[in-house]
């Protein structure tokens, strides 16, 4: 049985929490909140035993054996640290950090306490991507030529809240930009050229931020996240004989539709009644019961690479976060 506890119970904590349950050999057991109400509320809702009134409380629980880090992204970074260098293990929320000497620091720190660290990319486990994969790898489409991916919803505007606060580390890229930019990297690898295009609002983050990226074999991604409108959130890869469209909303998608060579078109659905964040959960209960340090489906060198590019596309629309950046704001 692997005792899991959770640093920020809020939106995605409440859905994590609630999928957990659903997972055979593993249990929440501590929950840790600046506000000490909100991690008893929180922790009666879904079982757990320990309650605490401050992140850093959380690691001296004594049934305790991993932590899901759902805190603010700005706060990543310090969270994971702290429970490596308690020896307990980390499943940390997307964007695994704020920029690659961060997740540098992470991989490094965990590799010098032999303790498990997994950056909780969820969409990685679906079904619906694994089968997409399989399906690439069957050769169904042919060679891959390019994908095209987007996420965007309306965002109500509020200064206080992170997705506008860039003392918070707002935006739309690291938000939601993630997504594509892991589509991307999961079907193509790491591109040769990145071109990037944003929109900034008052509070100077980005709002909307456009991409494309080419790759050596001459193929392309076409990419965009947006907190200005409600888009498609679709994801379709291109093939030499044929396509695959994961359907809306592609990153939480239960199907998607194959079109062949012939044209004719199969589609694959595949039910849940959780939201879908037990996969990783059992991937990485998987890892924990098997001794292993990192994930075979999303590893370190992956969070590594996804950062890098996140961090590539920051450059190229000059979007700094001077509490984390080396270099000076423009």
């Amino acid at each position: 049985m692997i005792r899991w506890g959770i640093i920020g119970p809020g939106r995605i904590a409440h859905k994590f929490a609630q999928d957990l349950l659903q997972v055979e050999g593993a249990k929440l057991t501590a929950v840790a909140s600046r506000d000490l109400g909100r991690a008893q509320l929180f922790a009666r809702e879904y079982g757990a035993a320990y309650t605490y009134g401050s992140y850093e409380e959380i690691i001296h629980c004594p049934e305790l054996d991993a932590v899901y880090i759902a805190s603010p992204h700005i706060g990543h970074f310090e969270h994971t640290l702290l429970c490596l260098n308690a020896k307990i293990a980390v499943l940390c929320e997307k964007p695994f950090a704020m920029n690659t000497a961060q997740v540098s620091e992470m991989i490094h720190v965990a590799r010098s306490n032999n303790v498990f660290l997994m950056e909780a990319l969820w969409t990685r486990f679906l079904p619906t991507t694994l089968k997409a994969l399989e399906l690439i790898e069957a050769g169904a489409i042919g060679k891959v030529l390019g994908v095209k991916a987007d996420f965007g919803f309306k965002a109500p505007y509020d200064v206080d809240k992170r997705t506008f606060n860039k003392d918070l580390g707002g935006g739309a890229l690291l938000d939601i930009g993630i997504y594509p930019l892991f589509l991307s990297y999961l079907i193509l690898g790491k591109p040769t050229k990145i071109t990037a295009q944003a929109i900034f609002g008052a509070t100077k983050v980005d709002e909307s931020t456009g991409m494309t990226l080419t790759y050596a074999d001459e193929q392309f991604a076409f990419l965009d996240c947006t907190f200005m409108a409600h888009t498609p959130c679709e994801a379709f890869i291109y093939g030499e004989k044929g396509s695959i469209a994961i359907a809306s909303r592609w990153h939480e998608s239960k199907s998607l539709t194959v079109t062949y060579e012939n044209e004719t078109t199969e589609t694959f659905t595949f039910d849940r009644p959780t939201w879908g964040y037990q996969y990783e959960i059992e991937d990485a209960n998987a890892c924990l019961t098997a001794g292993k340090l990192e994930s075979d489906g999303w590893s370190l060198t992956d969070s590594m690479n996804l950062i890098s590019l996140l961090d590539a596309v920051r450059k190229e629309i000059g979007l700094v976060y001077k509490d984390f950046d080396v270099e000076e704001e423009a």
